[in-house]
Parts: structure tokens; sequence; C-alpha cells
């Protein structure tokens, strides 16, 4: 049974972590090191300049978004392609394990982002206002 008392606080806690997972690694791609070795790295093993956006976008969508508790669902919904991407990417070169730079932390990662599309925002997140389908979804639904 889940304590609707301690749920929100849950997923806040959630929340809060993913976000500072985001820019823990914003911040080790854009300002310990040049994003361009990042970019050009990426682009060399042929990776398609899209995905490299879409990447970025994720990334920081996800970093600013989360933390304030704005449309929490659908910036998960729409990180967690980039974070399966991410374990392909792993997989290929260095097996499971984390301490091997591994794929078992970016695999955790989409669930925690699957995970936090189920559960929403959370306490103290930011009010905002409704997508236009939410409002289709929820006038269907009355």
């Amino acid at each position: 049974m889940i304590d609707q008392r301690t749920a929100p606080y849950a997923a806040l806690l959630l929340r809060v972590t993913i976000a500072g997972l985001f820019i823990a690694h914003l911040y080790g791609k854009c300002v310990l090191k040049p994003i361009s070795l990042w970019w050009n790295g990426l682009a060399k093993l042929g990776y398609p300049e899209w995905v490299l956006g879409y990447a970025l976008s994720a990334e920081f969508g996800a970093a600013v978004l989360l933390l304030l508790g704005i449309y929490t669902r659908w910036i998960s919904i729409y990180a967690i392609p980039m974070m399966l991407g991410a374990t392909q990417f792993w997989m290929q070169r260095k097996g499971y394990w984390f301490t091997e730079a591994g794929w078992e932390l970016p695999f955790v990662w989409a669930i925690m982002l699957a995970v936090q599309a189920l559960l929403g925002d959370g306490a103290f997140a930011v009010k905002v206002p409704r997508l236009p389908w939410q409002r289709r979804l929820q006038a269907t639904a009355a």
C-alpha cells in the first residue's frame, strides 16, 4: 500500500536526485572539459548531429525541469531514450559493471526516469499550466 503522506516526498527526492545527476554530467561535459570533445568524439563514432542535439536537449531539459518539478512526467519520458542509448553505447564497449564504465548506471538511470514519469511531480513542484493534450484528456475523463 502506498503511504499518501510520504509518497509526494519520495517523488521529490527522486526528482531532485535525477536532476542532480544531470547537472553533474552537464558540469563535467561543459565546464571541466570543452563540450566539443564530447560532441566530436561521438561524431567520429558515426552518431548523427541530431542525436547529439537530442542528447544535450534531454540533459539540459531534465536538469532544469526536473529540479523545478515542471512537466516532470513529460521530460522524464523525453529523456528515457537518451539513457537507453547510453546504455547500449556502454554495453557494446565496456560490459555491465559501473566500476568499469559499463552500462549498469545508465540502465538504472533510465529506470529511475520511468519511475519518475509514473510518480509525477511530487512535493514542491512549480505549478504550470497544463499542456493542450492534458486538458483534452481531462475534459474527456470528466
